[in-house]
């Protein structure tokens, strides 16, 4: 048993949320119960998740994307009231960090991503150093981006999006996950031979094809699945309680 206190301190001890300029708030989002003897960690916190999460008896969840964030108007309706209801009436802590969740070196959704993948970090690039680059674990090429797709659409178990040519090897690779793609002309400058991230937007074909760095979209979903999952894994055993990761599909 842990106190939420605690757990906030494991968290933001660990994944410095003061360190970056985000989007919303990290950290505690909705406070709960006093104790907590269950996580429940994920990639949103969508209404599909707080109800499995009610399920699986948790009484606080760790997630990448949180309820908050800014720009929204702040009335608790519709789908707001839907995911806040629940949570409330059943004393569930939501905790949730964006950009600290994806930086960090060991247990972010980056690192995770590239242990999934097999590659190692070199150097990082980009808006708050959030991109990650380097090569694979032996130092070997990939034949051509092709090749590299292939590979993560078998470790994702999703189609990639490849834009860009397969003409040369593939050795020095950049990734960010979610929804960077606005990090891909920081990639290119970094020296990059491939970019990998969740999405793609209309600029990036046109970038990929004339400055001939391919350009491969994952998944927003599917690139973000592992940091959430390794970061609560590691404090709920630091703090002595359980922990269950639940994977709420999204295509996206």
């Amino acid at each position: 048993m842990a106190t939420q206190q605690q757990l906030l301190s494991a968290f933001d001890s660990l994944l410095q949320p003061e360190r970056f300029k985000d989007f919303g708030p990290n950290g505690l989002q909705v406070e709960g119960k006093a104790t907590v003897t269950r996580i429940v960690s994920g990639v949103t916190a969508s209404r599909a998740l707080i109800e499995a999460a009610i399920a699986a008896g948790a009484d606080a969840i760790f997630v990448h994307h949180g309820l908050f964030w800014g720009g929204q108007d702040g009335r608790v309706t519709g789908w707001m009231k839907q995911r806040l209801a629940p949570l409330l009436a059943h004393g569930i802590n939501l905790f949730a960090y964006h950009l600290p969740l994806d930086a960090h070196p060991e247990l972010g959704n980056n690192a995770q991503l590239g242990l999934k993948l097999g590659l190692r970090a070199t150097a990082r690039f980009g808006e708050q150093a959030l991109g990650f680059l380097g090569e694979r674990n032996d130092g070997s090429a990939f034949a051509n981006a092709g090749v590299l797709a292939s590979h993560l659409q078998q470790v994702l178990g999703r189609a990639v999006v490849q834009v860009g040519s397969d003409a040369a090897p593939v050795r020095r690779i950049a990734w960010c996950t979610g929804g960077a793609q606005d990090y891909f002309e920081a990639a290119i400058a970094a020296g990059a031979d491939v970019f990998i991230t969740g999405e793609i937007s209309e600029p990036q074909a046109h970038y990929a094809r004339e400055c001939g760095v391919a350009f491969l979209a994952c998944g927003h979903h599917a690139t973000e699945r592992y940091g959430a999952l390794a970061v609560a894994a590691h404090v709920a055993a630091q703090c002595g309680i359980e922990h269950r990761f639940i994977d709420i599909d999204n295509p996206a």
